[in-house]
Formats: C-alpha cells, sequence, structure tokens
C-alpha cells in the first residue's frame, strides 16, 4: 500500500483546507466455496468531511463501486468487530493475522472482503495527521453545509 497525502488549497483557516490522504489497496473479496479474489480498493480522506472515509473498489466495470462510512468505525474495526447493518469490520482473531475483514450489505447484495491489517492501519495513521481524533468540528465549516442543504431542497 502507498500513501499519496496531496494539499489543494491549504489555508490557515483550518475549514478551509481540503487536504487529502489516498491510498491504494490489495484486497481479497471472499467468495464461498471459490475461494479469494484479488482486487484493489482506493482510500480516500479528506479533511473538508473529517469523518468519512471513501473506499472504491475497482472490479473492472468502467466506474469502481464506492462506499463511504465512518473513520471512527473502520478505525475501531481494527481492534474489535465494529459496526452493525450496512458496514461490519473485524480483525482476524488468528494470532499473528494481518487481516481485516470488511463485510458489506445492501439491497442489491453482500460482500466479504480481507484487507492487510497493517496497511490500513498505516492509512488511518495518515488521516489523524491530517485531523486529529477528536477535533472532526473544527475541520466543518456549518455555515457552508447549512447553505448547501438549503439550496438542495
Amino acid at each position: 500500500m502507498t500513501v499519496f497525502p496531496h494539499a489543494q488549497g491549504k489555508g490557515q483557516n483550518p475549514m478551509m483546507n481540503s487536504v487529502t490522504v489516498s491510498a491504494e489497496l490489495g484486497l481479497s473479496l471472499v467468495v464461498p466455496e471459490h475461494g479469494a479474489v484479488p482486487l484493489v480498493a482506493s482510500l480516500d480522506y479528506c479533511a473538508d468531511d473529517p469523518y468519512a472515509i471513501k473506499m472504491a473498489f475497482h472490479v473492472g466495470a468502467d466506474e469502481p463501486v464506492e462506499w463511504i462510512f465512518g473513520r471512527e468505525l473502520l478505525a475501531a474495526g481494527l481492534r474489535a468487530p465494529a459496526g452493525e447493518g450496512d458496514v461490519q469490520v473485524w480483525p482476524d482473531d488468528t494470532v499473528g493475522a494481518d487481516t481485516l475483514n470488511l463485510a458489506l450489505s445492501s439491497p442489491f447484495g453482500e460482500a466479504h472482503f480481507e484487507a492487510p491489517l497493517s496497511d490500513t492501519a498505516e492509512f488511518l495513521k495518515s488521516t489523524y495527521g491530517i485531523v486529529p481524533a477528536g477535533a472532526e468540528s473544527d475541520f466543518i465549516d456549518l455555515d457552508t453545509e447549512l447553505d448547501d442543504m438549503l439550496w438542495q431542497a
């Protein structure tokens, strides 16, 4: 896995930052009775949306399949089972295993992925270098968010 930090329009005000961290992560789609299918996923984190991780699965289609879920959920899943419903994350409890399990479900189906736990932890560590844990609200411009919501209504 390679982590790519990006700074776009970084300013003095933390709410004006659009600093991002991206990484490519090799993982496996676990297919019951057929083994594992290797694929690549892109992880993206942006200070403009400090609570979320975007994961794009490159499955050979024109457009990747994208999921957005909480950074805190992914971090909790490194240590113990975390999540309810559509996204569940848990470490492999086998001694010496470096595997993180990620189960996703939607009305269109379910998928179980295995990812390198250490690479995922490295990516998360780089996100905390941009927005420390507990400081996420300092990076949200509530006036802009409210304006965006009102214009969409």
